[in-house]
């Protein structure tokens, strides 16, 4: 799992136990997989079309760094379906879990469209090989 993301968990962040709202995570996450989508998929639409069970393992509470882990379960033809895992930063504990995200890669009229990945990839291994071709040229 990489951990791309860190927040912070502050007073706007709780709930009425004094521990993190569950919704404001949903919301992190959610924002985090779309970003990961956007960036892997080289398109700024995408949506989110599917979430999993929700396995809330421990909470979180003022003054806590969570860190957000996504992995890429498999490439669709025109979606990306993520894994989740949110953990403690310094702790390293476990705080929620999610098996299945499905983000679908959309066209300019907001249709599902092919986006033709099927494996990672990097940003800077993409600016190396955008250098590669420029050089040649």
């Amino acid at each position: 799992m990489r951990f791309h993301t860190r927040k912070w968990v502050k007073p706007e962040d709780l709930n009425a136990n004094g521990t993190l709202f569950g919704g404001k995570l949903l919301a992190w996450i959610d924002e985090e997989a779309a970003l990961y989508s956007i960036i892997q998929l080289e398109n700024n639409f995408v949506v989110t079309k599917y979430i999993s069970e929700i396995n809330f393992v421990s909470s979180a509470k003022q003054g806590d760094i969570v860190e957000i882990g996504i992995d890429v379960v498999k490439f669709g033809k025109s979606s990306i379906t993520l894994c989740c895992e949110v953990r403690n930063k310094m702790t390293r504990q476990t705080i929620i879990t999610i098996d299945k995200i499905i983000m679908v890669n959309l066209d300019k009229d907001g249709k599902p469209a092919p986006h033709h990945k099927k494996e990672i990839e990097y940003v800077h291994d993409r600016l190396k090989q955008s250098k590669n071709t420029n050089a040649k040229n």
